[in-house]
């Protein structure tokens, strides 16, 4: 697992977030790595507040869901 990461349980089950600071910013990458094929990107973007808005969560959340259908075809 990486250094500065968090559950998010709210997305998924399996479903963690990377923090990642730098000199422009703070950054999130949502993923879940609990295929054996494959680490799944859900969504990345730049933080802009202390909270992680709606917006992000549910497209991550929906991302999710897809990749799930999409396994069982």
């Amino acid at each position: 697992d990486p250094d500065d990461w968090k559950p998010m349980s709210t997305v998924g089950a399996g479903v963690k977030e990377i923090r990642v600071k730098d000199a422009d910013g703070i950054y999130r990458v949502m993923y879940v790595a609990k295929f054996e094929e494959a680490v799944y990107v859900l969504h990345c973007f730049q933080k802009k507040t202390e909270q992680t808005s709606l917006k992000d969560i549910a497209l991550a959340k929906k991302r999710f869901k897809e990749l799930l259908q999409e396994r069982l075809i």
